[in-house]
């Protein structure tokens, strides 16, 4: 039959079925329920011959019943009422002579999932329990299992729970296992199958009878007996140690798992398991599976970080080979830096110095980071090769060893020198802004020993315009800076070139503050800012890096034979790039639903015991009570970029300075909380978009003046809504609505964060506001709005506002300042987002009441 399909298939598959000659001749008839299960597997609506189907069933032909009970599975949720037929010929079926036709219709008559067909299984079911062939006993075991997740919500008779109990110990290891897994499932509820003293040590006594799956099964549930003795324990052991050693890894796996789990307070029985558990491990990197040889490689690396000389005498067995894939070949290396001693110190590096010409360019700079990673415990020998590398000339080569040198300095410091007689001439094959970077860092730290560091710099000056990468702008900045401190002469006209570009041209808002900063330095004056660019570095005599202390079995023991050490490859890839946590971004959480009202007042009353990371989404915070019908969200979507944060920032100053404050608001607050300033970024950026408040550009910790740029969407929904005005302008980012019951109100709001450290007096501060009282109780004032005047971008670089506001004139010590626009004006959602950031900010400063 052609592979055409359609109505006229179905009606010659229905004409065929219906043929008394097809029907008499067994084969024929077979083959034409061939036919029709070929055009369902190639997507054919054959559901309308599911009642020549039904009479099909009725055969002694097991292969045919076979074929029919694919089909009636198939489309038994299609034809409910028909299907009820199908019962009677399956019932009829299990008390067939034949096992094999039995339990073919006990998993088959579970199969159809059709809640109304329930009552009709159960009897089958509970015979098949007590069934004397074993494989009609595995079927109807699972079949309990299947029923329960058809029906969650029904209580399953305790007889069939003793009934499944007492399977436990039935003769066939199968039928053993299968009763774990629907005890599992039938009663997740109530934790699981309950595992006593008998139960524990008859399933350890035929461990050995059940098949890989099998072990695996027993031993996972086995992790939730403790023994009641020191002697039971070690007699649990005994029993355990053959699978210990077991051919097969997810055996080994779940049995060292299971030991691990034990023996949490015996560390030195821990360890020896560990070393017994080594040639398995060993084995199973040689697999031809190599998926298991890059899991066995993850744990290894688990392993190592409590035993680092676990594979040091096999250290050739992680040598990569030719046809592996990149990412095995990238997961030995990585165990290659741990077995590193001064053995086979040479034989590493040479044989990583040849993964450095790979084909693969993400192997070659996997092996050129691990020669350097070598490095800060042997030098001498890693800068060697990774010098003769540069002489190469070829672009990913050059930019992994240019960051690879760039980290190395930074721990090493003692080999500045060779990395500075390196550098010469490198930038000629560099090209993308990684490597620049790092290159670019390199020249701002030794630019005095580098001769040709002012010529390089001005090379990227002269094609600033052309870079398209902020970072690498920045880097430029910062090193050209630097140069100037050791050498002015040669670096004084290329900086003011470069200073006029990035102020007065430049369109990314973190480039242009970042040289405002260094403009406004200058005027400091040089001894200052030596201060701020020459900070301390490290200190040579301290030494090299030997290594990281071992790590008590406990920290990882949760996590082995899981998921969770592959899921740190990615973790480690990520820490090793070398990148500023400043340019890292989270993953944006999905939207925070504020569904319960929210209220200001209780920012000041964060528990104290309450961290970072306590923020979830299930979060709440209240609004007032004539508010508490009012749905407000917060969203980070539609994104925003700097170059548009910073022209509607401008742009709403200067409507807001036109009149138009129906439909804006501005507010200022001032916070009592000190530490969000000295926070790591990545503390403050995860806890601000964990409540959906996307961080576009921050300053790093523990430098004055610190200064955060925020933004956020709130969505407002209330069955009773009406508008602060009833005219909102159309802008590009809020598009008009009309506002109609159950509508959203959707504003824009975006944010500063100011931080000066100490006081400053700039005139007589406001009689109307208290020095104790907080910034939250003048908040919704029309009167708080404030014109901020034309040096509005110079005075905010440093850390003045000359904006008049109702606050007063001056910072208070130990505070933030929280500067808001919003546009279209919502009070109710700007004082919700207030509560939601003061209730942060105070969380990250639980000190503060």
């Amino acid at each position: 039959m052609p592979y055409l399909g359609g109505e006229e298939t179905v009606r010659d598959l229905r004409r065929a079925l219906s043929n008394p000659h097809v029907q008499s001749d067994r084969l024929r008839y077979r083959n034409t329920i061939h036919k029709v299960i070929r055009a369902m597997s190639q997507g054919v609506d054959v559901s309308g011959l599911f009642s020549e189907m039904v009479k099909a069933c009725a055969t002694v032909d097991v292969v045919q019943k076979k074929l029919v009970y694919v089909f009636l599975c198939s489309y038994a949720a299609v034809n409910p009422e028909l299907s009820l037929l199908v019962i009677n010929t399956l019932r009829k079926d299990c008390q067939d002579p034949n096992p094999m036709v039995r339990s073919l219709a006990l998993r088959n008559m579970t199969n159809l999932r059709l809640p109304s067909l329930v009552e009709y299984v159960e009897q089958p079911l509970t015979a098949g329990l007590r069934d004397r062939a074993a494989c009609v006993r595995r079927v109807a075991v699972l079949g309990w299992a299947k029923l329960h997740n058809l029906q969650p919500n029904s209580d399953i008779d305790a007889t069939v729970v003793n009934e499944l109990y007492s399977l436990l110990r039935d003769s066939d290891p199968v039928v053993m296992v299968n009763c774990l897994r629907a005890l599992e499932e039938i009663l997740t509820e109530e934790g699981g199958v309950a595992i006593n003293r008998p139960i524990a040590h008859h399933l350890l006594k035929r461990l050995g009878e059940c098949d890989v799956w099998g072990q695996c099964e027993v031993l996972k549930v086995l992790q939730r007996y403790r023994p009641q003795s020191e002697e039971e324990l070690f007699d649990i052991l005994s029993l355990l140690d053959p699978s210990l050693l077991s051919p097969h890894a997810p055996v080994m796996a779940a049995t060292l798992d299971l030991f691990l789990s034990l023996c949490s307070g015996l560390p030195a029985v821990s360890l020896s398991a560990l070393e017994r558990a080594r040639g398995p491990l060993l084995a199973v990197c040689g697999s031809a599976s190599r998926e298991m040889r890059f899991t066995a490689l993850c744990h290894i690396q688990v392993l190592l970080r409590t035993l680092p000389g676990l594979m040091g005498a096999y250290y050739k067995r992680f040598f990569c080979g030719y046809a592996e894939p990149a990412y095995i070949k990238q997961r030995k290396m990585k165990v290659l830096v741990e077995l590193v001693n001064d053995e086979n110190v040479a034989l590493v590096l040479d044989e990583l110095k040849g993964y450095c010409t790979d084909v693969n360019t993400d192997t070659a700079q996997a092996a050129i980071s691990a020669i350097g990673q070598i490095g800060r415990s042997y030098s001498d020998r890693c800068l060697e090769i990774l010098t003769g590398l540069l002489g190469l000339k070829q672009e990913h080569i050059t930019s992994a060893v240019v960051q690879t040198l760039r980290d190395l300095v930074w721990v090493c410091p003692q080999c500045g020198d060779s990395v500075c007689v390196a550098l010469e001439g490198c930038e000629e094959t560099l090209q993308d802004s990684q490597g620049s970077q790092a290159l670019l860092w390199l020249l701002g730290v030794y630019g005095a020993r580098v001769s040709s560091a002012p010529y390089v710099l001005e090379v990227f000056i002269d094609n600033v315009r052309n870079e398209v990468s902020p970072g690498v702008k920045m880097e430029l900045l910062t090193a050209t800076m630097k140069l100037l401190l050791c050498r002015p002469a040669e670096t004084q006209d290329m900086l003011g070139r470069l200073l006029h570009y990035c102020i007065e041209e430049e369109k990314n808002m973190c480039v242009r503050d970042q040289a405002l900063l260094y403009y406004r330095l200058l005027h400091c004056g040089i001894e200052e800012t030596q201060k701020v660019l020459q900070g301390r570095r490290s200190d040579p005599s301290l030494g090299v890096l030997i290594g990281r202390p071992a790590e008590p079995v406990s920290q990882w023991a949760r996590s082995f034979n899981t998921l969770e050490p592959l899921r740190q490859s990615t973790t480690d890839t990520d820490s090793a790039s070398g990148m500023s946590c400043v340019h890292v971004t989270s993953n944006l959480k999905p939207s925070l639903d504020l569904s319960e009202p929210l209220n200001s007042s209780q920012d000041e009353q964060t528990p104290p015991d309450l961290q970072s990371d306590s923020l979830c989404p299930e979060s709440f915070w209240q609004l007032p009570a004539s508010n508490a019908e009012a749905l407000i969200s917060l969203s980070v979507s539609p994104a925003l970029s700097p170059e548009e944060f910073e022209r509607l920032w401008l742009r709403r100053r200067d409507a807001h300075g036109a009149g138009d404050e129906k439909d804006y608001v501005s507010v200022e607050e001032y916070v009592s909380c000190t530490a969000p300033p000295h926070n790591s970024p990545q503390s403050l950026q995860a806890a601000l978009q964990l409540v959906n408040i996307q961080t576009l550009a921050f300053t790093p910790p523990h430098v004055i003046p610190w200064r955060v740029y925020l933004y956020t969407n709130t969505r407002r929904t209330n069955h009773a809504y009406t508008p602060h005005m009833p005219h909102t302008p159309h802008t590009p980012h809020m598009p008009h609505m009309p506002h109609t019951p159950h509508m959203p109100h959707t504003t824009l709001i975006l944010g500063e964060l100011l931080y000066t450290g100490e006081a400053k007096e700039e005139g007589k501060e406001n009689e109307g506001v208290d020095n104790g009282e907080h910034a939250d109780k003048e908040l919704m004032k029309g009167e708080e709005e404030q014109h901020v005047d034309e040096g509005w971008m110079n005075d905010k670089l440093s850390g003045r506002n000359k904006g008049g506001g109702d606050l007063g004139g001056g910072e208070r010590e130990g505070r933030v300042k929280v500067s808001v626009k919003q546009q279209p004006r919502d009070d109710e959602a700007l004082q919700g987002f207030l509560s939601v950031l003061i209730t942060v900010l105070h969380t990250l400063s639980p000190e503060t009441g």
